[in-house]
């Protein structure tokens, strides 16, 4: 546990760091950053963003967007939240899954993740990555925010590894590959 609140004192100078920030320094690449924990810290993490978002006279807001919030509203939105119990029984789950991942696109996620105008201190943070699989897929959401968001910093809360390369949720399943990301730490 003292290894992740260490790294939480790392996190918090990056994201109040001016560069960070402006999202400058990265080669002209989109600051897309993935912040890796081991998914037992998970509660831990989620305490910390928390209290980071209410924490005040900090030079940075951060914008949470948790993906399985996203998945409920949108599964919400299209009537179908209280049908899903019996859509499996019927159907059987991995219908009921290629069902609701045709339903909640990517793009969808995207639009509810959107917001504007984006100002200076702005952090877009990603959570929810572990709860909304395997209905969404972490890869496929950073490759549809990077020209949306290029703006503000993005960080997504990843419970699992990023080598740099391939995400590997809970570090068990290989979620995607992903080049465009950077290791926070």
């Amino acid at each position: 546990m003292n290894n992740i609140r260490k790294k939480f004192d790392i996190i918090i100078k990056i994201f109040s760091d001016e560069l960070f920030l402006k999202n400058k320094g990265l080669s002209n690449e989109v600051g897309i950053h993935v912040f890796c924990y081991n998914p037992k810290n998970e509660l831990i993490v989620r305490e910390f963003i928390s209290k980071m978002k209410n924490t005040e006279n900090t030079p940075f807001r951060l914008i949470e967007c948790d993906l399985y919030r996203i998945f409920l509203k949108i599964c919400e939105e299209k009537r179908i939240l209280q049908k899903i119990p019996e859509m499996e029984k019927k159907k059987g789950t991995e219908s009921l899954l290629k069902q609701l991942q045709k339903i909640a696109s990517p793009e969808l996620f995207v639009k509810h993740m959107q917001y504007s105008p984006h100002k200076y201190g702005d952090i877009l943070v990603i959570t929810g990555v572990g709860k909304v699989y395997p209905f969404m897929r972490s890869h496929n959401i950073l490759d549809n925010i990077q020209h949306i968001f290029e703006d503000i910093p993005v960080v997504m809360f990843y419970p699992g590894s990023f080598d740099g390369q391939e995400l590997s949720l809970f570090n068990e399943f290989q979620d995607g590959n992903y080049y465009r990301a950077f290791n926070m730490i």
